[in-house]
């Protein structure tokens, strides 16, 4: 069957699915979402589906305590098959029958690791992390689950969701000396590779049931949204004085920047990061924070300006704000071309530009087509995507972009909102009025608010009315 027939075919089905799930006929939409992989292993949206259905399934008529023992027993043949073939680099073999695991119990520990071993062997690790996320969100208070996904973000290098996981841990075991060191080290790595300022202010943490009460007490004073005053004097003369201690510890240079940026010392975070560099001459973290100071103190010495009504001077520095802007982008792409977050970034300032130059869109392009295989930026990604082709009066590849990104947002979000109105737009463009008002009415229904919804509704009903009339 060729590509584009089972593509179709695939659709159709997770349409299907998606209907049943939200009709709460889970065994169908397990059935139908199932089928749809069977004829699109790739599609992402889909396998999400597919783990809400079977969750959901799965908890609508749980096994009794004895039966998940003996069903235990009777998949661990079934196991061993998955494990093997992922040995065997037979990663969509060990999928498929990873799924059909999955479908007798979504929440087993084990039927999850060998769900994430087996999209690991297959080069999916998107689809990996769709099966962790979906056990996390549903079985929190699983010490077990939790111990196995904190595991797999702290090899997956997702420091931070490891951390988040053994504090939860450590709810469940307090006391526990092992679970509180791992969750030691988790933070330990989260701020070495998220950076200070991604980790401090955070609700909760292991400070909480750190034994040593002062260490505790000085990391919340170091973790107030604010440090002023007194504090934040103390806390500078800590941080110059750890330097001194450590000067290859850029983990102080960054906290020492985060308590300038909070008292608006902008001038002195900048200088503390550019020392900070020349530490550590390639940090994508410490220039896209060097970056984020830059801006602010711009957009401070802006603020000043209009406070004070000089109005065109504050235009003039805010255009040179969204140069400099524009230009570090394009210099940490060149630095980084493999940070697909950056070429988001540069992608959509192409964008937001291309009224002043056409070909800016091509650019905008380029970069926008790149950061699609970030998961983050994916969905924001094919929105300015194809955003750019309807700009350049590509309608009909907008509206292939747009379409993708419908389908793998679950739920009636801002960006879906946008996206579907796009469609809306673009069918009208068409003359496909019918079409046009049923995108409108799909968005309407979850906003009425939305846009200029009200009023393009009215008039293509209008026009439906006439045309029926005619």
């Amino acid at each position: 069957m060729a590509n584009d027939v089972l593509a179709q075919k695939a659709q159709n089905l997770t349409n299907r699915g998606r209907q049943a799930l939200e009709a709460r006929r889970y065994e169908l939409a397990v059935e139908m979402l199932s089928q749809a992989l069977d004829c699109a292993p790739d599609l992402l949206e889909t396998r999400r589906l597919l783990r809400a259905a079977q969750i959901a399934k799965f908890r609508q008529n749980p096994p009794s305590g004895f039966a998940l023992k003996i069903q235990g027993l009777t998949n661990m043949g079934k196991r061993s098959k998955i494990l093997s073939l992922a040995k065997k680099g037979q990663g969509a073999e060990a999928m498929a029958e990873a799924e059909k695991l999955l479908a007798i119990n979504p929440l087993d520990a084990d039927n999850i690791e060998c769900a994430v071993k087996a999209a690991e062997a297959a080069g999916k690790p998107e689809a990996a992390a769709i099966s962790i996320e979906a056990a996390y969100s549903c079985n929190q208070g699983d010490a077990n689950l939790l111990e196995r996904i904190a595991q797999y973000y702290m090899v997956a290098k997702r420091y931070d969701k490891a951390r988040d996981a053994y504090v939860k841990l450590s709810q469940l075991k307090p006391g526990d000396q092992r679970i509180l060191q791992l969750l030691k080290n988790a933070e330990a790595q989260t701020t070495m590779s998220a950076g200070w300022s991604d980790t401090v202010g955070k609700k909760g943490g292991y400070q909480a049931i750190l034994a040593n009460q002062e260490q505790a007490k000085k990391i919340n004073q170091a973790n107030k949204a604010v440090v002023v005053g007194d504090d934040a004097e103390a806390m500078i003369a800590e941080k110059k004085a750890a330097i001194e201690r450590e000067p290859n510890n850029l983990n102080f240079y960054r906290a020492l920047a985060r308590i300038f940026m909070q008292n608006k010392r902008f001038p002195e975070a900048i200088e503390t990061l550019q020392k900070a560099q020349t530490v550590s001459q390639a940090d994508p973290e410490l220039d896209r924070m060097l970056s984020q100071v830059q801006a602010a103190n711009y957009e401070f010495q802006i603020d000043q300006l209009r406070k004070e009504g000089r109005t065109e001077e504050a235009d003039n520095l805010e255009m040179e704000k969204n140069q400099f802007v524009f230009d570090d982008l394009a210099t940490r792409v060149e630095r980084y071309p493999n940070d697909l977050h950056l070429r988001f970034e540069l992608g959509y300032q192409y964008f937001i530009y291309g009224d002043q130059d056409e070909t800016f869109y091509d650019e905008a392009q380029k970069h926008l087509q790149l950061a699609q295989k970030s998961p983050k930026d994916r969905l924001q990604a094919l929105y300015y995507l194809a955003m750019c082709f309807i700009k350049k009066g590509q309608r009909d590849m907008a509206v292939m972009q747009l379409e993708t990104a419908r389908d793998q947002i679950p739920t009636m979000d801002d960006l879906k909102k946008k996206v579907v109105y796009q469609l809306g737009l673009c069918a009208e463009e068409a003359e496909d009025y019918e079409r046009a008002y049923a995108y409108y009415k799909d968005v309407y229904s979850n906003d009425v608010t939305f846009g200029d919804l009200n009023e393009r509704m009215l008039r293509i009903n209008k026009i439906i009315n006439e045309k029926k009339g005619a």
